[in-house]
């Protein structure tokens, strides 16, 4: 983890934290070995810059093998929104997305948040069980509706997206 970042206690193998500018970095890199959607090196830096405290990052060895990028709606104060949330294969089965939506959800910037928002297109079906378990976790509800539908996307993009509504979380 960079020197500035604030990690929490390790857990299994890897470290939780906030990213820091020297981490975006690394979650581009991840993302370009995912089947995310790759945003530019720009995006995921700026993310860990300006939104650190609605990031995640999970680092094993000072390396990145999870993150979350996120941010509090401006227009809705209490959702926050969930961007991206990223797993290095050497991790996946240990539960970290959910280990990272949870130390999210914990932190004190989100002590007020009553809901979370991601989108997810129909055939991601890993993340609509990680937001699903989510709910049932924290027991509470979710609800699903079609916010993009696949032509406001360009043309080679055909998959709608949903938005997957937890909540409401109870206050902390």
């Amino acid at each position: 983890m960079s020197s500035t970042a604030t990690a929490v206690p390790v857990l299994d193998s890897f470290t939780l934290g906030q990213p820091t500018k020297e981490d975006g970095q690394g979650m581009w890199a991840l993302a370009k070995k995912t089947s995310l959607d790759l945003n530019s090196a720009y995006k995921y830096i700026m993310m860990a810059e300006y939104f650190s405290d609605t990031c995640v990052v999970a680092e094993e060895d000072d390396s990145v093998v999870g993150f979350i990028t996120g941010f509090i709606q401006p227009e809705n104060p209490d959702t926050v929104f969930v961007w991206q949330v990223g797993v290095d294969s050497s991790q996946r089965g240990k539960g970290l997305a959910y280990k990272m939506l949870d130390e999210l959800m914990n932190r004190d910037v989100t002590k007020d948040v009553k809901y979370l928002e991601a989108t997810i297109t129909k055939d991601n079906v890993a993340s609509q069980s990680l937001f699903k378990k989510l709910a049932r976790e924290y027991d509470t509800s979710y609800e699903v509706t079609e916010t993009f539908p696949a032509d406001v996307f360009p043309e080679d993009i055909d998959k709608a997206e949903y938005t997957y509504r937890i909540g409401p979380f109870h206050t902390k």
